[in-house]
């Protein structure tokens, strides 16, 4: 049964000096697609700042925001309602012809459809090592392989607040091996990838109360495209496939194609910010 989920995103800012002008752009609404649909999109500010919307580079709606007074505190809220329909992330026909899924990964046409979500970016750069961390076994399906790339990560990384950044390398991740849900999508798109897999990155929402790791603020997973079978998500972070517990907002090749916020401020001083989620649902009525 379809469900109906009521999603509060806040943002909170306080800067030590007079703020004189300034600009925001999130990307924080549910995408609409076969599986989520709206029900209603509300955004507001502490101080009636200018709202409008706009599309960015991959097709997702971002809201903007420009105060056109000086401030010291401003904060933000939205308020989401969609209905997410029934997802089961197995209800597919396995691929048939596993060799041929292969080749198809090598075929040259194919590498240039997909090339954006192929290549390394900053932030999905695997440092040089003797050997691969994570290879294919080509005796398995493409899915299976990414099955186990999902648990392996998950095994891999420790989830742990506090100890990385939006900018952390996948160097550190690995030696370190603690981090949050951005840091397992990253170096699962990574290994995907190195193993000739298209990846991207999504930014949304995850139904809170089931015990999931990054229920709490906006989550991240990943989506690979299978060639027998299209776009299918995994979430590393918490070692499934991504259902209907997962809302998508955005995609892109890594975090800085789907940053939630990103603003440019004029002003000096110190500054503090502080984001909450809340995500809640109930069965919709037929």
């Amino acid at each position: 049964m379809p469900k109906e989920y009521s999603i509060t995103y806040k943002a909170e800012n306080k800067y030590e000096n007079w703020v004189h002008n300034a600009h925001w752009q999130f990307l924080i609404i549910p995408q609409e697609n076969s599986s989520q649909e709206y029900v209603s999109v509300e955004f507001s500010n502490s101080i009636n700042a200018f709202n409008e919307t706009s599309i960015n580079g991959y097709g997702f709606k971002t809201i903007r925001a420009h105060p056109k007074q000086k401030f010291k505190e401003i904060s933000f809220e939205a308020y989401f309602k969609l209905i997410k329909k029934d997802l089961n992330p197995f209800d597919f026909e396995p691929e048939q012809d596993i060799v041929a899924s292969f080749d198809r990964l090598k075929e040259l046409n194919f590498r240039i459809d997909f090339a954006a979500f192929l290549k390394a970016t900053h932030l999905t750069t695997l440092p040089k090592l003797d050997r691969p961390l994570f290879k294919f076994d080509t005796n398995l399906s493409i899915f299976e392989n990414l099955k186990a790339l999902t648990d392996w990560t998950y095994i891999h990384i420790y989830f742990k607040t506090g100890v990385t950044d939006v900018g952390t390398m996948l160097n550190d991740i690995i030696a370190n091996r603690h981090g949050v849900c951005q840091d397992f999508t990253h170096l699962f798109c990574a290994l995907a990838r190195q193993n000739g897999v298209p990846t991207r990155y999504v930014s949304g929402y995850l139904h809170q109360g089931n015990g999931y790791f990054g229920d709490s603020q906006m989550h991240a997973w990943a989506e690979a495209y299978i060639p027998s079978l299209g776009w299918v998500g995994f979430d590393p972070t918490n070692n499934l496939l991504a259902n209907d517990n997962h809302i998508k907002v955005a995609h892109g090749k890594d975090y800085n194609d789907c940053s939630p916020l990103r603003g440019v401020i004029y002003g000096q001083g110190k500054n503090e910010t502080s984001h909450t989620v809340l995500v809640s649902s109930q069965q919709q009525q037929q």
